[in-house]
């Protein structure tokens, strides 16, 4: 499946996927640690990002597109400090997807999050938060890209 995922989320996933599950549930709040501070024009998250309702934790996001050639995505995010699984998927998203073009971030399997082997770490309701932002996510890209 990583053959199909840009560079940085395959390197991800190989690094879930090859620990067991109590090692991948420290992996991921590891990330949740690493996601970014938001920019000043996000600062009010819910005013100017789109929530994420599936998410069990308040997530906002938002999603820039460059007009170049390239059309790379940038991904911000916002959840908060006591929601470290949501924090988490959110700095998967970041690190694996934030500054690719918008043709392979739209190219990612749906799916693509049953490769890193949360499903014994974390709740199919948390599972499917995930698979809302990677959802909102393709969805900002293609209205960008439209425009």
């Amino acid at each position: 499946m990583t053959a199909t995922l840009p560079p940085q989320l395959a390197e991800l996933v190989d690094d879930f996927s090859g620990v067991g599950p109590k090692d991948r549930l420290q992996l991921l709040l590891e990330l949740s640690q690493e996601l970014p501070e938001l920019p000043q024009r996000y600062a009010d998250a819910a005013d100017t990002m789109e929530q994420v309702h599936e998410c069990q934790s308040p997530l906002f996001l938002a999603v820039e597109v460059d007009s170049d050639a390239e059309r790379r995505v940038h991904l911000f995010f916002s959840a908060p400090p006591e929601a470290p699984t949501t924090r988490g998927f959110a700095s998967i998203m970041h690190t694996g997807l934030d500054g690719e073009p918008a043709a392979d971030v739209l190219a990612v399997p749906d799916d693509f999050y049953t490769a890193l082997g949360l499903g014994e770490a974390v709740s199919p309701l948390r599972l499917r938060g995930m698979a809302a932002m990677l959802a909102r996510i393709k969805k900002q890209v293609r209205n960008a890209i439209a425009t």
